[in-house]
């Protein structure tokens, strides 16, 4: 029961994340108001919650509900899919960085400003970020058939 309840919660946490994901791209657009920029804080922060929590899920899967830690460290393609999820961390720093920069403007009361350039870079950051992250059900499914 344990096991079943833990692996539903991996599950939708990686959905939230996906979510929030796809909430931040529909976010990152031109003209950057106040009230769109605190959106855009938030979603990233709740973003990271529900990357933390995905790891956590995951990590108690592999080390108690699931095959066995001795099955996970020696198949590739866990390898695979837990080096694809930290590739996508790394890959968010960028439009982490660039809604914690919208902070002092909304702090000062003035409209957050970004470049088209740096917003397309976003934008395209985001995208493969969401790529990267639909490819992960596929590896767990192949992880999972053994």
């Amino acid at each position: 029961m344990s096991q079943a309840l833990l692996a539903s919660l991996h599950t939708l946490s990686f959905l939230l994340l996906f979510c929030l994901l796809v909430l931040e791209h529909r976010e990152f657009c031109l003209p950057l108001d106040a009230p769109r920029a605190r959106r855009l804080i938030l979603l990233d922060i709740g973003y990271g919650l529900a990357a933390g929590l995905v790891l956590v899920t995951g990590a108690l899967r592999v080390l108690w509900f699931g095959k066995g830690l001795d099955y996970y460290l020696h198949n590739g393609l866990f390898h695979a899919k837990l080096g694809l999820f930290l590739l996508v961390g790394l890959i968010s720093v960028l439009p982490t960085l660039t809604a914690l920069n919208l902070r002092p403007a909304l702090q000062a009361g003035t409209a957050p400003e970004i470049t088209p350039r740096r917003l397309q870079l976003v934008l395209w950051t985001i995208r493969l970020e969401l790529l990267l992250l639909a490819s992960l059900p596929v590896l767990a499914s192949l992880l999972a058939r053994g």
